[in-house]
């Protein structure tokens, strides 16, 4: 897949399995720092997302300056709705 995007949902574990986009990883905002090496390894762009954009924005930010290839997605609901349209 050469267009495949990574899909992280920065939500907490509990908004997580109240509802999520179909291939998206949950990792917490809170733990996000810590999983860096993890989220370097993925090698595609991410596309983060959580309830409303505020927390993903965050997550987008931080990890843009360190040199990862990433964007705000918005809200999960807008993030899934982009996919399904595709």
């Amino acid at each position: 897949m050469e267009n495949k995007k990574i899909i992280i949902d920065v939500r907490t574990p509990e908004e997580y399995v109240g509802g999520c986009c179909a291939e998206s990883i949950n990792i917490p905002l809170n733990e996000i720092e810590k999983r860096v090496d993890e989220i370097k390894k993925m090698n595609h762009p991410i596309i983060l997302c959580c309830a409303s954009g505020i927390r993903s924005g965050q997550a987008t930010a931080f990890l843009k300056s360190l040199g990862i290839d990433c964007q705000n997605g918005g809200s999960w609901v807008e993030v899934n709705n982009t996919i399904n349209k595709n």
